[in-house]
């Protein structure tokens, strides 16, 4: 059983889920998260691939998911060193940081709140937002040529990958493949996979598939099954 809401803090949102069978895969998003789960706190770091998360039936997850570029400036920590993994809160903020949030979430029915004030704390004394980073976003979601997005934002290109991999855990490549699947598994939900693909900006559709399995290891069909 899964659920979500938009969150109280600006571009994430709050998840919830009770696991029903066991192993199960995460697909890439260019989003990090924030997950309470057996009396922790982990982040899921940007992945690449499809990532098999470790679960039992019945395990409850709690989670609050951050767009691309949030969360590394809310922890202190380059996206890219997070990539395809899942590490301890404490490894990164040390066990006293940890160690309140964990007890707050204790003392509260709802952990997702709990994890929405720990954000909007770190957010008070986390760098200044850099506003090159949803420019970046948005002009790669619209599949646009890396040495544009590069002149947009004032950057070279070798900048943009340094840049993009800080933020994003990633250079600006992956992140555009990703996010064009991303916008074909929504597109399908409504009109054919051949439309999907084109709409998308896929070559065509096999081109789509052939994407699907490289970033997921899945059929697309299977995907937007399960989604």
């Amino acid at each position: 059983m899964y659920s979500e809401r938009s969150s109280a803090f600006a571009g994430a949102v709050v998840w919830e889920k009770t696991a029903v069978e066991g192993d199960g895969a995460v697909l890439p998003d260019g989003c990090m998260d924030l997950i309470w789960m057996d009396g922790d706190v982990v982040v899921a770091g940007p992945d690449s691939r499809a990532y098999i998360a470790r679960t039992r039936p019945g395990d409850r997850l709690v989670g609050m998911r951050f767009s691309p570029g949030t969360l590394p400036r809310l922890l202190g920590t380059p996206a890219d060193e997070l990539a395809n993994a899942r590490v301890p809160l404490a490894d990164l903020l040390g066990n006293d940081d940890t160690a309140r949030l964990l007890s707050a979430i204790a003392d509260h029915p709802d952990p997702a709140t709990q994890l929405e004030e720990f954000a909007a704390a770190r957010r008070r004394f986390a760098s200044r937002s850099d506003g090159r980073i949803p420019v970046i976003v948005n002009l790669l979601a619209r599949q646009c040529p890396i040495r544009e997005v590069a002149d947009r934002v004032g950057v070279s290109e070798r900048q943009l990958h340094r840049l993009c991999r800080r933020e994003f855990g990633y250079g600006p490549k992956v992140l555009a493949r990703i996010l064009r699947l991303q916008w074909a598994m929504e597109l399908a939900g409504s009109v054919s996979a051949a439309e999907a693909a084109s709409l998308a900006g896929f070559a065509d559709q096999a081109h789509l598939i052939r994407e699907s399995h490289e970033l997921t290891g899945r059929p697309f069909g299977r995907l937007v099954m399960s989604s």
